[in-house]
């Protein structure tokens, strides 16, 4: 019983920390709450959690990656920016989060793109609209997979109560 109830718990905590990592740059999300569904499956011998559930759970895994890739070359592509603004986009993420908490991670992004646009294009007006685009695509992306780590986290819930 003691054991079943420490693979819960980890299960919980991988689950958990995948559904923050869908929304922070720094952990891998929807891979955790894959993770956490495949020790559970293991340890009670995939029959609650099935391979094939565990599949679906890797295809969500997977266009979770997709859609936030889709999303933040889509927001930049529209408005005109460039790789650079997804790199600053990035960095801005990470270290907006580090240095801002939330409101840094929401505005880190932006601030990002911008300043690597400008340093790449020299054009104030161009980066600007890079820097919108970078953080619409974000923005995009993060609540993308936050709704899939949602469902995966419901599909595996779900297995366990029917």
């Amino acid at each position: 019983m003691l054991e079943y109830t420490l693979i819960l718990v980890l299960t919980a905590v991988l689950m958990f920390l995948g559904l923050l990592g869908s929304i922070l740059p720094v952990l891998p999300g929807t891979p955790l709450i894959l993770l956490g569904a495949l020790v559970y499956a293991w340890y009670t011998g995939f029959t609650v959690i099935s391979w094939m559930t565990l599949l679906a759970l890797l295809v969500l895994t997977l266009l979770s990656y997709f859609l936030d890739v889709f999303a933040s070359a889509l927001g930049v592509k529209k408005l005109g920016g460039s790789r650079w603004g997804m790199a600053g986009a990035l960095l801005g993420a990470i270290l907006g989060l580090v240095f801002g908490g939330l409101l840094g991670l929401i505005l880190g992004p932006f601030v990002g793109a911008f300043l690597l646009e400008l340093a790449k294009k020299k054009d104030p007006a161009a980066s600007l609209r890079s820097g919108v685009g970078t953080l619409l695509g974000f923005l995009a992306g993060t609540i993308g997979k936050l709704i899939l780590a949602a469902i995966m986290i419901g599909i595996f819930v779900v297995k366990l109560i029917v």
